[in-house]
């Protein structure tokens, strides 16, 4: 890192490669700083509470880690996504077997998908919310299930799957936000970091010329 480097006022605290990839797309420039933090859901938390509570969390554990630079102030972009039907959060699969319950729940039906983002700067500004879309899956075959768990792209994914890959065959209808259901609302994020001063353009084009 040169000395002329100005750091990047934008982070996310995500190392998923959705986030990342829906951020880049817009042209926008930020540091990537994964949170680690407990993911389970307390006994009886709703699926809401349960979204704003860690991606609060996972936003204040960065904040805190980055040192505060002198004259250039942070903003902390955390977000949470998990699947919500009958009344029960599904997160990231354990393994196969618990990503097959997952499908097989979803299966035919409509559900919740829940994304709950928090953005924080270094002067304490807040800006958090919950976004609920609705997705319905087509009824799927067991050969179809079988099929995607072969696959392996269900690791790592709230309710065992990724709308914008493979399992794209599977929803039949979004209702609400798509970004959404990749896993950060983009038109309600924007919105929050424009108020916050953290993005000058959307999309920002680059400059040929970095430092």
């Amino acid at each position: 890192m040169t000395h002329h480097h100005h750091p990047c006022r934008l982070v996310l605290a995500s190392g998923s490669p959705r986030r990342i990839a829906m951020l880049k797309q817009l042209g926008l420039t930020f540091d990537v700083r994964p949170a680690s933090v407990d993911e389970s859901a307390l006994p009886d938390e709703a699926p809401e509470v349960h979204v704003l509570r860690l991606a609060r969390s996972k936003a204040e554990t960065v904040l805190h880690q980055l040192t505060p630079q002198t004259g250039s102030g942070h903003v902390v972009l955390a977000a949470d996504t998990i699947v919500a039907i009958d009344g029960r959060i599904l997160g990231k699969p354990l393994d196969r077997e618990d990503a097959l319950a997952m499908l097989s729940r979803l299966s035919g039906r409509s559900h919740a998908v829940m994304t709950g983002y928090c953005i924080l700067d270094s002067v304490g500004r807040k800006r958090e919310d919950a976004v609920t879309t609705k997705v319905t899956f087509k009824h799927l075959r067991p050969i179809e299930v079988e099929g995607y768990l072969d696959s392996g792209e269900w690791t790592d994914k709230a309710g065992a799957y990724g709308i914008q890959g493979l399992a794209s065959f599977m929803v039949s209808a979004v209702q609400g936000s798509y970004t959404n259901v990749v896993g950060l609302p983009l038109s309600h994020v924007i919105e929050a970091l424009w108020d916050l001063e953290a993005v000058t353009r959307v999309p920002n084009v680059p400059s040929n010329v970095r430092s």
